[in-house]
């Protein structure tokens, strides 16, 4: 073990003097098992020889914002002081790695600490007073408490308060606005440029409704950025609290004319699950659409541990039953995880008499699927429990993309018997979902990810739909098999969420998101392999040629 310091004590500073959180004491920094190899590394590019001066220009302004977006989430996942620590880790694989977890916990490792004497992570992260029980928290009148935009800190007295997002980091979202502001000036689609003025005025006052709705309206811009507090996952306290991110985008044009058409299936899809008529009583908004994109910029909670290839927004449950949802597939990052992770695996684990039936298209599919199957289901309980996300608390993102996945499978199940996939073997999206079952699972319980591809593949299995061969520790698709796992599946995440059954989903994660001692030894398999975890990026101004 390597001593890379000693001795470092940080204070994280007070969010706006309602409350200074406690001291993060970090006695012997030593190494415990920083593992930054388990990343590929990936430099993210793209052809912008189609783009204006102007819009290589907002380019690099965008990522100037996402900086900001970053060094925001930080706080929101470490704290105030984050770039003195940086400084203090004098060893350079224990920097880059708490570099790519934005703290000294391991995000694909159960979010372990990595630095001996950091302790547990919060499960709150900095959203919330690290002496704040659940239970003070439940029993505290606090109108708007379940927020996504507010940290919940303590006043002079001692009690709990809100302190809106917008309060906190002023001065930060007043730059990140501005930046937006004059990347609205150099667009060239005037909707594109309406929805970053939109975004600016969101992010400085935190009400994003508008912004999101009007965002669902602009087609017509090369360019694209996904921008603010997004995703719930930081906050494993309750799943309430919004991380800022970002992404800067290029539309793929031959890639989206290609997509374009599957959103309009979604209506049919609903009506067609199967689950009985109150689960899926609500019509998906129509105005939904599906495009691919070159990702050229992640910052934030999508930089952080593993690497988003996929994105379904907004999450503003009005807005996607009025407009539905917009589903961006990062392609150029897709098809790192696919060459880097996907094929290796499949050498190590699947079967070779199925192994043909491994295709980036597939994988393409069932990603883009999964996305577009967010829009299915319902968004409100049918008993009067709220919305599915507040009654499902802190599981509501592993239930979500539980079914998210099971549906995008359902979906390409129907589309191809109804024909619209054209000429392509079923099989392939079947194989190729298995695998990337085992590429999930290897993001750990600490990702909504990983928790919800634990539950899948130990159903699957214990349905037969998944087979392993002794001799060989291979898998294999029972074709059959497959397709009855996933109905049931479906059926049982549809209710779960319909009934805002807590404590149904909690028995089911409890029960089936395991890693039994068999997998976990296949899964070693691959790590001797050296078959990395996930993808990191080396991106910027510097990357596109625009220095």
């Amino acid at each position: 073990m390597r001593r890379v310091g000693a001795f470092v004590v940080l204070t994280i500073l007070a969010a706006c003097g309602a409350e200074a959180p406690p001291e993060v004491r970090i006695e012997t920094l030593e190494t415990v098992l920083p593992r930054p190899d388990i990343y590929a590394d990936f430099t993210l590019t793209a052809d912008l020889s189609h783009l204006s001066d102007d819009q290589r220009q907002m380019i690099g302004i965008l990522i100037d914002a996402s900086q900001i977006m970053d060094d925001l989430f930080w706080r929101q996942s470490y704290g105030d002081g984050y770039e003195a620590w940086l400084d203090s880790l004098a060893n350079d694989d224990t920097r880059r790695f708490a570099e790519l977890n934005y703290g000294p916990w391991d995000r694909l490792d159960d979010d372990k600490p990595f630095i001996k004497g950091a302790g547990a992570k919060p499960l709150g992260a900095q959203f919330y007073p690290a002496d704040m029980s659940k239970e003070e928290f439940d029993e505290a009148y606090l109108p708007g408490k379940k927020g996504l935009y507010s940290l919940i800190r303590r006043n002079p007295a001692g009690e709990l308060t809100l302190v809106p997002y917008h309060v906190v980091y002023a001065d930060e979202l007043k730059q990140a606005a501005d930046l937006l502001r004059k990347a609205a000036a150099l667009a060239e689609s005037p909707d594109f440029a309406n929805y970053l003025k939109l975004r600016a005025a969101a992010l400085i006052s935190d009400e994003f409704q508008i912004s999101d709705r009007y965002w669902m309206d602009v087609k017509d811009n090369d360019i694209d950025v996904v921008i603010g507090p997004i995703e719930t996952y930081e906050d494993r306290l309750f799943g309430y609290r919004a991380g800022y991110e970002s992404y800067v985008l290029i539309k793929d044009l031959e890639w989206s004319d290609r997509l374009s058409r599957f959103a309009a299936f979604l209506p049919d899809l609903q009506e067609g699950l199967p689950v009985a008529d109150q689960y899926k009583w609500e019509s998906p908004g129509t105005d939904s659409d599906l495009n691919a994109y070159d990702v050229v910029y992640y910052a934030g909670h999508s930089n952080a541990g593993s690497k988003t290839i996929a994105i379904n927004l907004p999450n503003d449950e009005e807005v996607q039953l009025e407009k539905g949802t917009r589903r961006l597939q990062l392609k150029n990052a897709m098809q790192a995880k696919f060459e880097k992770i996907l094929e290796p695996i499949a050498d190590v684990l699947i079967d070779e008499s199925q192994r043909q039936y491994i295709t980036f298209d597939a994988f393409f599919a069932n990603t883009m699927f999964h996305e577009v199957a967010h829009g299915l289901g319902i968004k409100n309980t049918i008993n009067s429990r709220g919305t599915v996300r507040e009654a499902m608390l802190d599981l509501a993102s592993s239930m979500e993309e539980g079914k998210a996945d099971i549906l995008g499978l359902y979906m390409i199940t129907e589309l191809h018997k109804a024909g619209e996939l054209g000429d392509v073997d079923l099989r392939d999206y079947y194989t190729t979902f298995m695998t990337s079952v085992f590429r999930s699972i290897r993001f750990g319980a600490a990702s909504a990810h990983g928790k919800a591809n634990m539950v899948r593949f130990n159903f699957f299995m214990e349905q037969g739909a998944f087979i392993r061969d002794a001799e060989t520790g291979r898998y294999r698709v029972d074709f059959e098999q497959m397709e009855k796992a996933m109905t049931d599946l479906s059926r049982l995440l549809l209710t779960l969420q319909g009934d805002g059954d807590y404590e149904g989903a909690a028995e089911l994660t409890s029960q089936k998101g395991i890693i039994t001692a068999e997998l976990q030894a296949d899964l070693d398999r691959l790590t001797s392999a050296d078959i990395p975890v996930d993808i990191t990026f080396q991106q910027g101004v510097a990357q596109l040629g625009l220095e």
